[in-house]
């Protein structure tokens, strides 16, 4: 039976808790440093709390090491390592190779995403390097996510399936490096992606003016989870170690939903890789949630409808148009109903003829009247609306909003001893089998009226556990008197070991397979993300002969570049792309359509810095690179 992991993310305990509490059953979370998110880091106690709530409901914590490290930065990684075991989490996100050359605790090691595993070779490399987990690109479909499944069906994939999706191949993006002095390979991305950009033609006509043409929709695999799981994959990640609890708590009660409505349909091939079931008060909806519009990506192949130039905000969900405007107020059109505090936004064309947001907060409500704080110049009737924060839905994630408890069934019988005639034994059932076996030295006492019912209603009170109970078994013919004092002991006691009980953690050793595959090749030798010795060491031992430092430690003028075959200019590569421009503005060059424009096509920013485009059909991919 396979197990099947809703991994959740945590940007600090309270987060994680409310993870868990919703359905995840997995968290991911960062420490202090080196976790790929530089606002998102956390204690070691913090990570350790949250793996002694985690583990009684058998869910997994992830810690996160995983942006590249500089030399005198090895030490203290090493020790961290050590630090992350001795708090019980269960496994390891990396990026940086030479942390294979540690001294590492018996953990589980998982290959991040920005090792960019885009390929089966890839990812069977990574196996052989003693990596247990790959987490695969997001740009990958379903059919190239079965195709790695078939070629390495050994190694467990991690997939993403909902929040913000990066532009670039995770790992291969050094445009907020080169811009600004923030890496993304150190956690510190300025997110180049979500600025706007002029779209300029080789002639420097303007195509496309003051238009987000780099920031992509947020994904959203929620109806295609079946499909994943069947193409081979076996953790599902949420994005958001940047998000608020509510965006945790709503998201991974939705996703938990689905993933149960899945193991109800195939109860004998499936199951959930944690225990417990979870009680919502409020339905979990993903329209409410931070949101830039919704897309499956590349899930079924390449798709026009997956970036969003109009803005890299939130607009959230649809609910109306403008009927009437008159004054400070206006009505409208549709079935939503709205809450004073509301936020609203909507796209209009300014006087550049540019599509803008607009926001706004609304102050007062009547009906489907709305008086905004302040009134839009802009709004017209006929508009359509968006809601990007319902003060409803938030009141009610904002107060406890689940419950989690663990379905356990008790079986009582009495010892079975011939030399003995006291003496009960109470064994206990969760949902993967049995959890424990207690024995109480009762003296048997026949009952002179039947006592089944008060027994199993007394070894049921427990209300303020982690445990409900299901069902009560007794033999037949099992008629015994026992006290109720004595049925409330059993009860504390069996209550206090299961919780006490832990389930061990599965130790691993990174073990590396001999029989090496080709060393993953890339172009541009900086692609590698070689920032310190141990990474050298661990690159050269595997063949590689050209090694340079990671684009980071380099001076842009030195940096190992492409030249252009048509052109003959050298240029640096600062992004790889699946999303391409020239796709999504209906030019595909195997579409056989002809351009309206003189290529090669350039970004530019409000400060006049430019970016030529490479349409690299042959991989389909566009690459950004520095003129």
């Amino acid at each position: 039976m396979r197990e099947l992991e809703l991994l959740a993310p945590a940007r600090n305990l309270e987060c994680g808790i409310a993870a868990i509490d919703h359905g995840a059953d997995a968290v991911y979370i960062g420490p202090e440093r080196f976790g790929a998110r530089a606002a998102a880091g956390n204690s070691i106690e913090d990570i350790r709390q949250l793996c002694t709530y985690a583990h009684r409901f058998s869910v997994k914590i992830y810690a996160t090491v995983n942006t590249i490290l500089y030399d005198d930065e090895l030490d203290a990684t090493e020790h961290l390592l050590w630090q992350l075991y001795e708090t019980g989490v269960d496994a390891v996100l990396v990026q940086d190779m030479g942390i294979l050359r540690m001294k590492l605790p018996p953990l589980s090691f998982h290959a991040s995403t920005q090792t960019d595993n885009r390929t089966a070779e890839k990812v069977r490399w990574l196996q052989e390097q003693g990596f247990q987990r790959v987490v695969l690109a997001r740009e990958l479909s379903v059919d190239e996510i079965a195709a790695v499944h078939a070629a390495v069906p050994d190694m467990p994939l991690e997939v993403f399936v909902h929040g913000a999706l990066c532009v670039s191949y995770s790992g291969q993006c050094y445009a907020s490096q080169h811009c600004f002095g923030r890496s993304a390979n150190r956690g510190a991305c300025a997110q180049f992606c979500r600025m706007a950009f002029d779209l300029l033609d080789a002639d420097g006509q303007v195509i496309e003016h003051d238009r987000y043409l780099l920031s992509l929709k947020d994904l959203n695999q929620s109806g295609h989870l079946e499909e994943l799981i069947r193409a081979g994959a076996t953790s599902f990640k949420i994005e958001g170690r940047l998000k608020d609890v509510s965006y945790v708590k709503n998201v991974t009660a939705a996703y938990s939903e689905r993933l149960n409505d899945i193991v109800s349909r195939y109860p004998d091939k499936y199951r959930r890789a944690s225990l417990g079931r979870c009680t919502y008060t409020f339905e979990p909806d993903l329209k409410k949630t931070f949101n830039r519009g919704y897309t499956t990506y590349f899930l079924h192949g390449r798709q026009l409808d997956i970036f969003s130039p109009d803005t890299p905000k939130a607009m959230g969900e649809f609910v109306g148009k403008v009927k009437e405007i008159r004054g400070s107020s206006f009505t409208v059109a549709g079935t939503a109903r709205f809450a004073n505090g509301d936020g609203l936004c909507y796209i209009y064309i300014n006087n550049e003829r540019a599509r803008k947001l607009e926001g706004f907060r609304v102050n007062r409500v009547e009906g489907n009247r709305l008086f905004p704080q302040q009134m839009p110049h802009s709004l017209r009737p006929g508009m359509a609306l968006y809601r990007n924060n319902d003060m409803a839905f938030e009141r009610l994630l904002s107060k406890p909003s689940a419950e989690r408890k663990i379905p356990i069934t008790m079986r009582l019988d009495v010892i079975s001893n011939e030399n003995s005639d006291e003496g009960f034994v109470l064994d206990v059932f969760d949902e993967h089998g049995s959890c424990g076996s207690f024995t109480f030295p009762i003296p048997h006492e026949q009952a002179n009226t039947p006592q089944r019912e008060h027994i199993a209603r007394q070894l049921s009170k427990l209300g303020g556990t982690p445990f409900v109970c299901t069902e009560v078994k007794m033999p037949n013919g099992f008629n015994f008197f026992i006290p109720a004092s004595k049925l409330a002991e059993m009860r504390r006691l069996m209550v206090e070991a299961l919780l006490k009980k832990d389930k061990p953690r599965e130790e691993k050793k990174v073990e590396r397979i001999q029989n090496d595959s080709c060393l993953p090749s890339y172009r541009i030798p900086y692609l590698y993300n070689i920032s310190n010795h141990l990474a050298r060491e661990f690159y050269r031992e595997r063949g590689l002969t050209v090694i340079e430092p990671a684009f980071e430690q380099q001076n842009v003028s030195h940096l190992s570049r492409e030249k252009d075959t048509k052109s003959g200019r050298e240029e640096v590569l600062l992004m790889q792309c699946r999303h391409c421009l020239r796709y999504s503005l209906g030019y595909c060059s195997r579409q056989h359509r002809q351009v309206p424009w003189h290529e090669p096509l350039s970004l530019r920013l409000g400060d006049g810095r430019r970016f030529r485009l490479e349409f690299d059909c042959r991989n389909c991919q566009m690459n950004v690179l520095k003129e």
